[in-house]
């Protein structure tokens, strides 16, 4: 099974079907059961989060037969060609493609017309910010007086790059990533349709990998389950993502407590050879310790702001006890600093080593630091008469 197959089986077709964006479903459902649809909406927010899927199940729900209702029906004429991608009325344009002046102007043409078929004429541009000043221009103009019956809702990832002249036309709505838990039961209801046993590990690890994105999530499911089989298996998923395991972690945690670089190198080494994501890695490494830090700061009240197992939260807090609080704070920020570096280096194996080599030795590193600016302002200080 492909990851492409899976996620299209399972793409949402109704408000709600939609895994996560209650407050965004419940506004944008009653809008159309009242009919009271704007003329432009800004769907924002990270990949994969459903901008584009909600996008879709609006315009079904405006142009079902049956409307104006809270969801469409699925079954009638309209939302069986809007499914298919085959209305007439419903235009999916991608702006990365479609993002000059000229085009721009032809869909301002379009606008034009009167629905042909459907109650309402609603373009869908995806990747929004890619349309350039001309045609954001262009655009105005048609948002400052929208012809009746025509809806746009213009989706990204980038909302910072739109002009506040447009923004201020739109119905804002910013999509939030989904949390863990909702992750994991939106994969665990795919993996129950699927008919496929699951070890409740492997799908954290699948939730996490997918990083509050339900696209990304669905993606490395697919990838998951082309291992087959009819169980999935928290030690073959981590095998084949190239996810580190707890053990790894600790071992890093160990070389960084007692200051042995010799140590840390060895577990680079392991990453290495085993192939492991670098970049999963590090987001992990730096959720250690921010994990750490909360539970060093608010004990048994931080539990339930960490997105891990009881136990496995239990275990970070016993490491928390190990470190003062100012040495994980500073490890949090180095970690976060040196990710950016690693991903973008020529060398990211050299650079990694480098990241733990200096939490390894933080303590040393800052005595030595203290000392140089202590000697540079002696040295900088008027003699004494």
């Amino acid at each position: 099974m492909s990851s492409a197959h899976l996620t299209a089986k399972y793409r949402p077709q109704c408000f709600a079907e939609v895994a996560g964006q209650e407050a965004l479903k419940a506004v944008l459902s009653r809008a159309a059961k009242e009919d009271r649809i704007a003329p432009a909406y800004l769907f924002s927010g990270t990949r994969g989060v459903g901008k584009t899927t909600l996008a879709r199940i609006l315009a079904k729900a405006v142009n079902c037969e049956h409307a104006p209702t809270a969801e469409p029906c699925n079954q009638c004429r309209h939302c069986r060609q809007i499914t298919a991608g085959a209305a007439v009325d419903v235009v999916e344009i991608d702006a990365a493609s479609n993002r000059g002046i000229d085009d721009a102007r032809r869909l301002k043409e379009d606008i034009g017309y009167a629905p042909l078929e459907c109650r309402y004429k609603v373009f869908i541009i995806d990747e929004a910010h890619m349309l350039t000043r001309e045609a954001f221009n262009a655009l105005l103009k048609t948002l400052e007086e929208p012809p009746g019956r025509v809806t746009f809702i213009l989706a990204t990832t980038e909302p910072h790059k739109f002009p506040a002249t447009i923004i201020s036309r739109c119905q804002h709505y910013a999509f939030k990533r989904l949390g863990q838990a909702e992750l994991e039961a939106h994969l665990k209801v795919v993996l129950g349709k699927e008919g496929v046993d699951c070890e409740d590990a492997a799908v954290s690890l699948i939730a996490r990998r997918g990083a509050g994105s339900v696209r990304d999530s669905m993606s490395l499911l697919g990838q998951a389950l082309a291992l087959g089989g009819r169980q999935l298996v928290a030690q073959e998923v981590r095998s084949l993502l190239g996810l580190a395991g707890q053990d790894v972690f600790l071992a890093v945690m160990e070389a960084i407590h007692t200051g042995d670089c010799i140590a840390a190198g060895e577990v680079i080494r392991q990453v290495l050879d085993q192939g492991l994501d670098l970049g999963f890695f590090l987001r992990e490494l730096s959720s250690a310790w921010r994990n750490m830090f909360l539970l060093k700061q608010g004990g048994e009240r931080a539990l339930p702001l960490i997105d891990l197992p009881e136990s496995e939260a239990r275990q970070w807090w016993d490491w928390a006890e190990r470190f003062d609080l100012g040495r994980i704070h500073a490890s949090w920020q180095l970690t976060l600093e040196g990710q950016r570096r690693v991903l973008r280096s020529l060398e990211p194996a050299l650079a990694l080593e480098l990241l733990l080599f200096n939490l390894c030795s933080l303590p040393q590193l800052l005595r030595l630091s203290a000392a140089c600016a202590s000697g540079g302002s002696q040295a900088g200080s008027p003699a004494a008469p």
